[in-house]
């Protein structure tokens, strides 16, 4: 039987460079000139760390434009709140991967609403969807891109 998955995932290596350039840009600006400004990754959390809320922002926006030349969808991005003190201001940012519960429920009732022949269930951080049809796949495929969910979604594991 045809199956695929469905799953959300960040390539590490691109998001590890993205961050670099970042770092490296900034420092190399004039408007950063003798600020702390910086980025800090821990695994999937981004630390901006500015002297103020505006640039903050401003490395946000670079960070952004890195991520997207670098191929990674900025959907994934999880903004927090920011903290702030007289010396610094921090914005964190998480990166999200893997299909949450919320997220996989909200796609197998979409596929279940389309009426197409088939059938979709949770494996741990993806969604496993088989039916006896490749063409129906590929419809739940279409169906899956044109969906705004907010997570940017990869289709893997192709098997007829």
């Amino acid at each position: 039987m045809p199956s695929f998955d469905v799953v959300s995932e960040v390539d590490k290596h691109e998001l590890t460079n993205a961050v670099d350039q970042t770092n490296r840009e900034v420092a190399q600006r004039f408007d950063f000139k003798g600020s702390k400004a910086r980025v800090e990754r821990e695994e999937n959390v981004l630390t901006i760390i500015a002297d103020g809320e505006f640039q903050a922002k401003q490395l946000l926006e670079i960070l952004e434009t890195r991520l997207v030349k670098r191929g990674i969808d900025i959907d994934c991005l999880e903004v927090g709140d920011f903290n702030t003190n007289i010396a610094e201001a921090r914005l964190p940012v998480t990166v999200r991967e893997g299909v949450d519960k919320d997220n996989g429920r909200k796609l197998t009732k979409l596929i279940k609403d389309s009426k197409l022949k088939v059938q979709a269930q949770m494996q741990q951080n993806q969604l496993r969807v088989t039916g006896k049809n490749r063409d129906d796949l590929q419809a739940v495929i279409r169906l899956i891109k044109e969906a705004k969910l907010g997570l940017p979604f990869q289709f893997t594991n192709f098997r007829d």
